[in-house]
């Protein structure tokens, strides 16, 4: 094992590390290994919206540069001396050869905008400053009781925290460009650099950075950020800084964040992403509770008005210190943003067309198939109806089965459930055929498993053979297609056969178990929407002998056992991202199953995911990463953790004709409260017509 003798720091970060360690080679009875780090020109690569990046020099090594003797007396001599005119040479290196600065990060690839870009192409450059965007937000949320959205306590409003890809409120020290897979660029860093190792980052803070009441956004504001959310944050943010060991001051305007272990790969995105909250402020406020007061922000609006549960309103900030930033030219347009929270769809339905709301995103098939188009306002051309394309992952929305619970355990309990569901007469009878069903945890990219694995593939699966069933090393598990009748009997065979495999046989018409107890259900929601789709699903279980039932509470209600895992089987989508990384240990991983507010909902404990979420975090290219996922999908896939639902790759709105877009969408993103803006002469014909 290399033990190192000595560290010695040299000029512009440079370092030299003397490593003496002996061989089983019998003619070398020791050997001296000097390493240096010689010109290092680290260039970031390209990485996804939330995470993922691996660096690479120059010259496609890594940077270090190795030089090796025998161990004698006299070679150690020679050696040692060697050393220090090594360290001679190095100390006065210029410091335009150490490890550089850059404006941005990414993990695989190129970063597209160059040092000195002047804005991002989606954006227009020009677009005027003014007007009100009211809106229905797209996160499910249907109240409010708190504006903090980062702990796990409350219910908070849209367009804060975790319910958000785009901060409003809160600056972070780099924004994500959402025409890349995962690129991010300075917002209050100005720009930053890797070590060598990898095991850090240090960030180069602007001046000029400032919080909402014109207090100074320094290295402090910072650290008691990253510290505040690793030790009380919303596990969204707490799990993915485990291996962020600690963030160190290096002056007022420079910090340092320090990483353990081999799943490194992320953490710079990780923390370039986070909010930054003023240390000030929260020495006097208590981060851990919930508050309706509007919380003191460095970003571009700030909380003016709201009704608890009802409506917040977001203005725009004139003073705001970074508004001509590269980064943010074009974007955040509105003078003011409103959202809305209803606790019924038909009631947010009839809100846009009585023209108390602008814009809702529609994502019920059967109302935007049949209840938009014979609408006279549409047919006049003041209600706008537009389809924008999804080019992310479509993500994994299903019906998530609790497996912490006994009865949810075995696995063809598990498979029989899914059989149960007919999508074919859902889609052709409530869809109106307007969605493909979903088979992958990463479906609508080239990380979805298809057909049997490959070489590559095999090779990780290889290690848990014993440990996953037989089938793993076959087709990649699709869910079963129905004959379309809403009750396919064959497949409620095959349903009934494994249940009784699994030990649960029929009983005066009940599946029971050994012990006598009924097999019961509960599907736990809070929108009325559902039951629609979930009340066929009810009839087929129990013809299977399952009292099924459904159970719908409020909001707040739904979220808090959400959090608690309080359920039988729930409904949830989940974001899917570009470049999976450390956010999938939150949603899949053991060390997550039994963390509160988790969002491991089927509470999945299994070794093969666990080391296949490592070996996606560490993977060193865009191929890698692929392989690992495909394995994980597949390896997912075969749990059935999940009754799969749907899909499209679009997303459809409903908007009165008073706002104007760009010309070019963001790939990845919908646009619309970054760089859509308030058309003045829109407005005013719209109000002529």
């Amino acid at each position: 094992m290399n033990k190192p003798l000595t560290v010695i720091p040299a000029k512009a970060g440079i370092s030299l590390i003397i490593n003496v360690h002996k061989t089983k080679a019998p003619r070398h009875p020791g050997q001296v290994h000097v390493m240096h780090a010689s010109r290092d020109l680290w260039n970031f690569q390209h990485i996804e919206s939330y995470r993922d990046s691996r660096f690479r020099g120059n010259d496609g090594g890594g940077g270090f540069y190795k030089h090796s003797a025998r161990y004698t007396p006299k070679s150690a001599l020679l050696s040692l001396i060697y050393f220090f005119v090594l360290i001679a040479a190095q100390i006065f290196v210029p410091v335009s050869h150490a490890t550089e600065t850059t404006h941005g990060l990414s993990a695989f690839g190129d970063l597209k905008y160059p040092a000195d870009f002047k804005h991002f192409d989606y954006v227009n450059p020009d677009a005027p400053k003014g007007g009100r965007l009211s809106m229905i937000g797209t996160a499910a949320v249907t109240t409010f009781d708190s504006f903090n959205g980062y702990i796990v306590r409350g219910v908070p409003a849209q367009g804060l925290g975790y319910l958000s890809n785009t901060l409003t409120v809160f600056d972070q020290l780099m924004v994500r460009a959402w025409d890349e897979p995962d690129s991010v660029y300075g917002l209050v860093a100005h720009s930053a650099k890797l070590s060598a190792d990898k095991k850090s980052v240090t960030f180069y803070l602007r001046p000029e950075a400032r919080f909402a009441d014109g207090s100074k956004l320094t290295a402090d504001d910072v650290i008691f950020t990253f510290q505040t959310l690793k030790e009380k944050g919303h596990p969204a943010y707490a799990f993915p800084l485990k291996d962020v060991t600690k963030a160190t001051k290096v002056d007022d305007r420079t910090v340092r964040y320090h990483f353990q272990g081999d799943n490194v790969r992320d953490l710079p995105l990780i923390v370039a992403q986070l909010p930054i909250f003023s240390k000030a402020y929260y020495t006097k406020h208590d981060f851990s509770k919930t508050s309706l007061e509007p919380p003191l922000g460095s970003g571009p609006y700030k909380i003016t008005n709201f009704k608890q549960g009802t409506f917040v309103t977001y203005k725009r900030r004139e003073d705001y210190w970074a508004k001509d930033l590269p980064v943010n030219v074009g974007r955040f347009n509105f003078d003011e943003l409103r959202y809305n929270f209803y606790r019924d769809r038909t009631i947010e339905f009839e809100a846009l067309k009585s023209g108390r709301i602008d814009l809702r995103e529609e994502f019920t098939s059967k109302v935007w198939a049949t209840q938009y188009k014979n609408l006279a306002s549409v047919k006049s051309g003041k209600l706008k109806l537009e389809v924008l394309d999804d080019n992310k992952p479509s993500g994994a929305q299903g019906f998530f089965i609790n497996t912490r619970r006994a009865k949810f355990q075995d696995r063809r309990v598990r498979e029989a459930l899914g059989m149960a569901f007919d999508f074919e007469w859902t889609n052709k009878n409530q869809f109106y055929n307007l969605y493909e069903r979903t088979h992958s945890y990463f479906e609508n990219s080239s990380m979805k498993a298809e057909g049997k694995p490959s070489s590559q593939e095999q090779v990780l699966l290889a290690p848990f053979k014993g440990d996953l069933p037989p089938d793993i090393f076959q087709d990649a598990f699709s869910p079963p297609v129905s004959n379309g009748s809403g009750q396919d009997r064959n497949l409620l065979r095959q349903a009934a056969k494994l249940l009784k495999q699994a030990g649960w046989e029929v009983k005066n018409r009940k599946r029971v178990n050994s012990k006598g107890e009924i097999f019961t259900i509960e599907f736990l929601i809070f929108s009325p929407g559902f039951e629609r789709i979930i009340t066929p699903f009810v009839k087929n279980l129990k013809i299977l002998g399952i009292d099924a039932s459904i159970r719908r509470v409020d909001s707040a209600q739904y979220q808090e056992r959400m959090k608690a895992f309080d359920f039988d089987i729930i409904i949830q989508r989940f974001v899917g991202a570009l470049t999976p990384g450390v956010t999938l240990r939150n949603r899949f991983t053991s060390e997550t199953a039994h963390a509160k507010a988790s969002n491991n909902l089927a509470g999945i404990q299994s070794k093969a995911v666990d080391a296949l979420v490592d070996t996606i975090i560490q993977a060193k290219s865009r191929a890698e990463l692929t392989t690992a996922t495909r394995v994980l999908d597949r390896v997912l896939r075969a749990g059935h953790y999940w009754v799969p639902h749907w899909y499209k790759a679009s997303h459809h709105l409903a908007y009165w004709d008073k706002f104007s877009q760009p010309k070019m969408k963001p790939k990845y993103h919908r646009g619309v409260l970054e760089t859509w803006w308030y058309d003045e002469k829109k407005a005013q014909a719209l109000q002529g017509k």
